[in-house]
């Protein structure tokens, strides 16, 4: 059974994930309007993935005879104006999910909750993936600059993620 500090923490991470689905999809919905479909379906696919990781937690926090407490998921900023811009504001989140997941970390061993500890190992792992990929992007488009050719490229290139060919 959970302690009520870890059922918090679990639950904080659970609505942050959310959040970030809603965050990504929001994205799509910018790169649509801008007609690059390939940033947009990266974006998309980034939303699920981020869905699947709020499941796990709400499925975590269940077998583990917690309780799960749903909270209102803030509108997305939509303050970005181009694709930089995206892909700035995705890295800084994901280093904002990392501390999150690295605090619960720490809480699980300090609480000698080795379950917990256990299931969020795999989080630990993703999000090193999760940060290696919005910065190598991010990266790409610093390349780019402000070429549209580049960037109709690299719209190509992401469109390509989640594709069974």
């Amino acid at each position: 059974m959970l302690n009520e500090k870890i059922q918090k923490a679990l639950n904080e991470q659970l609505n942050l994930e959310v959040s970030s689905s809603y965050e990504y999809l929001a994205m799509s919905a910018f790169f649509e309007t801008l007609n690059f479909s390939g940033f947009a379906a990266w974006m998309r696919v980034q939303s699920t993935e981020e869905y699947a990781h709020a499941l796990k937690f709400y499925d975590f926090i269940l077998q583990t005879n917690g309780k799960v407490e749903l909270t209102q998921i803030n509108t997305p900023s939509l303050h970005y104006k181009t694709p930089k811009d995206a892909f700035e504001a995705t890295y800084k989140h994901e280093q904002k999910v990392t501390a999150s997941i690295h605090n619960l970390v720490g809480l699980a061993i300090d609480s000698k909750d080795y379950a917990t500890n256990n299931f969020l190992q795999w989080f630990v792992n993703e999000q090193v993936e999760e940060e290696a990929n919005a910065l190598k992007i991010l990266e790409r488009i610093k390349m780019i600059e402000d070429s549209k050719g580049g960037l109709l490229y690299l719209d190509k290139e992401l469109g390509k993620r989640g594709r069974t060919a």
